[in-house]
């Protein structure tokens, strides 16, 4: 089917005998020899090496740039990145929204672990190459919900076992103590966030996170966050982090952090005070020498847009040579 194709686009004048040789091509006795995966490669040093018949080889440049072209780019771009965030700061790779198709995407979440990042948000990329799968919450699961009577299931055991225990009221009552620790109005924390973090916890106890941003990270995704983690934790839970997705990401880090200690303090809940806090929001190079210059107390910063379509330098022009 392929000779036949290529019979309907190639001139007419084409001899058949070509046809012919194509049909019985193949490339055994082409080899190739590369730099491992993951190598440190210099300019005007080969990182690939084709040797075979000059017909064949050249038939197969396209698809090895291609090959080559787009992965060196992103691992590249990934170590660049892993670079400016330091070896302590986790880095999660989460552009599958962003990449260049589905292809691009499985490409972009492939090549930024081998260029450094510790994890994806894409479940196909891990599924088929091993890599280590990360996610978070969405805004829109947290505004799908509008007060606590919405959540079901509610009831939840208690960790080491016992009567199951109705967690939504367990975190109202947690609500009133944090927010009177931290001089905040109950009434300023949103219910529906409330509830959504309720139920998300009573699924995923063990994994159990907060996306603080939705409403007011101060008066509402904080102090919700805080009282269904300590509700979690009278019953033998522990969270496992927060996330911020807009605002001085950096700033917002040392509050949260502060407010994190005073909880785990006045609260006596010690492991409270090393929750790890993850960023988002169109994180670039610039940001992450931005949190470097400032100072910052995040833990995990999640990569998109300006990981897998490399803005700074949107293709690599890697050439095929005799």
């Amino acid at each position: 089917a392929d000779v036949a194709y290529l019979r309907s686009v190639l001139p007419s004048t084409t001899e058949d005998a070509f046809f012919d040789y194509l049909a019985t091509l193949d490339a055994s006795e082409v080899t190739v020899s590369a730099m491992p995966e993951g190598s440190v490669v210099f300019a005007r040093v080969p990182f690939l090496q084709v040797k075979g018949p000059l017909l064949v080889v050249q038939l197969l440049e396209t698809t090895l740039l291609c090959l080559v072209n787009y992965a060196s780019l992103v691992a590249t771009n990934a170590a660049r990145f892993r670079f400016l965030a330091g070896p302590d700061v986790k880095l999660m790779e989460i552009g599958l929204r962003r990449a260049q198709g589905p292809d691009g995407a499985l490409s972009a979440s492939k090549y930024s672990y081998i260029g450094g990042f510790d994890c994806t948000s894409n479940i196909l990329a891990g599924k088929l190459y091993g890599i280590p799968v990360r996610g978070t919450v969405a805004h829109s699961f947290i505004m799908s919900f509008t007060s606590l009577e919405e959540v079901q299931p509610r009831e939840l055991p208690p960790l080491a076992g016992g009567e199951p225990v109705d967690l939504p009221a367990l975190a109202e009552s947690w609500l009133q103590r944090v927010c009177e620790l931290l001089q905040t109005p109950p009434e300023k924390a949103n219910r529906g966030e409330l509830a959504a973090f309720v139920s998300y916890a009573v699924t995923f106890p063990r994994d159990f996170q907060g996306l603080l941003d939705t409403y007011c990270v101060r008066r509402s995704g904080l102090p919700n966050f805080c009282a269904v983690a300590l509700a979690l934790h009278q019953l033998g839970y522990r969270a496992i982090g927060v996330r911020l997705d807009s605002g001085d990401l950096a700033q917002q880090s040392k509050e949260i952090r502060r407010v994190l200690r005073a909880c785990g303090a006045h609260f006596q809940v010690p492991w409270f005070e090393t929750i790890p806090i993850a960023v988002s929001n169109d994180i670039s190079e610039q940001s992450l020498e931005e949190f470097s210059q400032e100072g910052s107390e995040i833990d995990i910063i999640g990569v998109g847009t300006h990981l897998v379509t490399c803005p700074l330098q949107p293709s690599l022009g890697c050439v095929y040579k005799v």
